[in-house]
């Protein structure tokens, strides 16, 4: 059986030229980045700023697991297989960070026969905008520094700095750090520490930005300390806007590639759903949306996390509607979620399925709740049983919900091609009518509840003292209004990674609270979330080398 990577590599590619011409874009909007990937200008989007949207289809799944679910694998598939309905389709998906890539979850361009492509370059540096976001974030870092040494005109509280520094890769080893060491010609000593990039405020806010004059306004509003007085310190008051806009002027255009089968693919942003909002650009989703008729989008994780995010925060700031919902699961992960250990997932087991079934059941109940009509895709394994299957379309029929076989791995577009048919009808035949889970005049406190109550199925909410403080001070300033980002564990609906299945009567405990000004959101830290993982024993960066022939092997 071929890796991906080897059929990625078999694949043959169209010049990125034709899959722009395909959407009608002229050459007059495309910047080359080799043969196959290119940045599309913002001025397309104005140019086609009067064209009517297409349809938005969000893919989701439940909690992820050991065993695997495959949604960006789905999510491509679907995409391929309306293009072999003759639809005009477009597949919107969030960028790779290195982290992941090189750590534990492996790359993030889909598997088998659906991958977006060139597979290597995507995983890997891409168009460079991650590293741009890194360069913009450490840029402000320096900044605040450089301020403090050369005289602090501004008062900067030392021990109230907030901003953080940033790096695109598993380091536990930067979780805590000292800096300014080594005398005063080097800085003023002071503990600080590091996240991932993607879960820098900046990534947010390049993938919430409406144009470039919206970005840098944005980035002048990142509060970055507070002041002896107590007053917030923000990024224009140190001067740092305008270069880090200037570091950002070609990240924030969404880069064009293409499926495995040819079909476009705009990859564009990558925020985690557990440390961040969890979604690919605004900007790209509005940009496919006037270029195809049907968008087929995914948030990242469980629908708890990335769905949420994308329902109550990206598609209410930035006026979006999602037309279907498809939820995606496998009988192994469900199994799993039933308390199967993953060595024995290949063996039969309906209570299993049974129990884990309430796992989706949950999340097709939860995403209902925004009004938007759901699908469930199951992504069918080789040792799924008839008894299995069977049992799995009869629950999901109890529920209400059809349930769709997909075998988009191994047949690529061909494999969807049911899914596809099954969602056309749903958006033939049921009108979405999308509204956020809360509204925003709700308190901090209400809305982080709410999400608690409503979609985790817990009982309560506990905070820490500091939280409590930070919930107080910004009220205070009067930024108490903005939607809430909730940063917990991917892995079940309680803030324990350990809860699997659909656990209820539970509290969470919110561990810190912090206002994301420039993001426009507030972000609630839960449990032991880090935001800079560590790598496994084991890391996937232990079997990935470079032939003689300048080849990447051993990438997944």
């Amino acid at each position: 059986m071929l890796s991906d990577i080897e059929i990625a590599r078999n694949a043959k590619l169209k010049p990125i030229g034709d899959i722009a011409r395909s959407l009608d874009i002229s050459e007059d909007y495309i910047e080359y980045y080799g043969k196959y990937k290119a940045k599309i200008s913002l001025e397309l989007l104005k140019k086609l700023e009067s064209k009517p949207n297409g349809k938005l289809i969000l893919v989701t799944s439940i909690n992820p697991t050991p065993a695997g679910e495959g949604k960006s694998t789905v999510t491509i598939g679907l995409g391929q297989a309306l293009a072999k309905l003759h639809k005009k389709v477009v597949v919107a998906l969030r960028e790779p960070s290195l982290g992941p890539c090189m750590g534990l979850k492996g790359g993030a361009t889909g598997g088998g026969y659906s991958q977006v492509v060139p597979m290597e370059d995507i995983n890997l540096h891409f168009t460079g905008d991650i590293h741009a976001i890194s360069s913009a974030h450490n840029l402000l870092s320096a900044m605040i520094d450089n301020h403090i040494h050369h005289g602090n005109k501004l008062h900067i509280d030392p021990c109230r700095i907030l901003w953080k520094r940033a790096l695109d890769l598993n380091d536990r080893a930067l979780r805590e750090i000292v800096v300014g060491l080594g005398g005063k010609r080097n800085g003023y000593p002071r503990e600080d520490s590091f996240i991932i990039t993607v879960a820098s405020e900046i990534m947010a806010i390049l993938c919430l930005a409406e144009d470039l004059a919206d970005l840098k306004k944005r980035l002048g509003d990142i509060i970055v300390a507070y002041d002896t007085e107590g007053n917030p310190v923000t990024a224009r008051d140190l001067k740092a806007d305008g270069a880090m806009t200037a570091l950002l002027k070609d990240a924030i255009k969404p880069n064009l590639v293409q499926t495995i089968e040819g079909v476009p693919a705009i990859i564009h942003g990558g925020p985690f759903a557990n440390i961040a909002h969890g979604c690919n650009s605004l900007i790209a989703t509005r940009m496919a949306l006037k270029l195809g008729d049907y968008v087929v989008t995914e948030a990242g994780f469980g629908a708890d996390l990335g769905a949420e995010k994308f329902l109550d925060i990206k598609c209410r700031m930035g006026g979006l509607k999602p037309d279907e919902i498809v939820v995606v699961a496998t009988i192994r992960a469900l199994k799993m979620h039933g308390g199967v250990k993953k060595g024995e997932l290949s063996q039969e087991n309906l209570d299993a399925l049974h129990k884990g079934f309430d796992n989706l059941k949950r999340h097709v109940e939860n995403m209902r709740k925004y009004r938007v009509p759901v699908t469930v895709a199951i992504n069918a394994f080789a040792e799924d049983t008839p008894d299995e299957v069977e049992l799995l379309t009869e629950m999901c029929k109890r529920i209400g919900v059809k349930a769709v076989f997909t075998d988009v791995w191994a047949r690529g577009g061909e494999g969807g091609i049911q899914l596809a048919q099954e969602v056309l009808s749903v958006l033939e035949n049921q009108e979405s009518k999308y509204e956020p889970l809360y509204d925003l005049d709700l308190s901090i406190e209400e809305k982080i509840e709410k999400i608690t109550k409503e979609l985790y199925g817990g009982s309560g909410v506990l905070y820490t003292p500091e939280a409590r403080r930070e919930i107080k001070r910004i009220t205070k300033m009067g930024m108490d209004k903005l939607p809430v980002c909730i940063a917990k564990t991917q892995y079940s609906f309680s803030d324990n990674p350990r809860l699997l299945g659909a656990p209820d009567g539970f509290e969470v405990t919110v561990r810190e609270v912090y206002l994301s000004a420039g993001a426009r959101f507030i972000v609630a830290i839960m449990g032991d979330i880090m935001l800079m993982p560590g790598l496994p024993e084991h890391p996937a960066a232990e079997n990935i080398d470079v032939n003689e022939n300048g080849e990447i092997t051993g990438l997944f």
